[in-house]
């Protein structure tokens, strides 16, 4: 009896539990999309079909239709490539490389508005949008509160409002 090479095991179709697997992934993938809010999914770039698929997902509230729409997102998810899918969700997880390093962007611009005047002199030139008031005053209110010890709030604000901005 003759061992099967190496050349041969990869021209064999998956296992029936390979194919289990990879649609629990990508139902999974399925439920991540569902959890997300209307306005991510209307910026991601999805296949027409599953877009629709999902946001008549987030309407139902029936235990059986949500069930039945959840394997009907799962069966779009196959026809479709699910990398890019993966990586478009993953960067709104902020586990992408990108998104931490735009991340860790915002937070060296925040330390910057909150330690230098002229920072901000800087980003309202960059972010010409921004409501410089708004910004000023969320830069005073977050050094008061690092001064007397309090919770960061206001930095936290100013840090949504670069997000937003950037």
């Amino acid at each position: 009896m003759t061992e099967p090479t190496e050349e041969f095991e990869d021209d064999r179709p998956p296992s029936k539990s390979q194919r289990k697997r990879d649609s629990d992934a990508l139902q999974d993938m399925g439920r991540d999309l569902v959890k997300l809010s209307k306005d991510q999914i209307k910026k991601m770039d999805l296949p027409e079909e599953l877009r629709i698929a999902v946001l008549e997902c987030q309407r139902i509230t029936s235990h059986g239709a949500l069930r039945r729409q959840m394997q009907f997102i799962g069966k779009v998810m196959r026809t479709v490539e699910p990398e890019p899918i993966a990586e478009q969700l993953s960067a709104i997880r902020g586990e992408s490389n990108v998104a931490k390093a735009e991340f860790h962007l915002l937070e060296r611009w925040r330390e910057r508005l909150l330690e230098n005047d002229d920072a901000l002199t800087e980003w309202l030139t960059a972010h010409p949008g921004c409501d410089a008031q708004q910004m000023r005053q969320l830069i005073r209110n977050a050094r008061k509160e690092a001064e007397l010890g309090k919770p960061p709030k206001s930095s936290r604000e100013l840090f949504r409002v670069l997000r937003d901005a950037g």
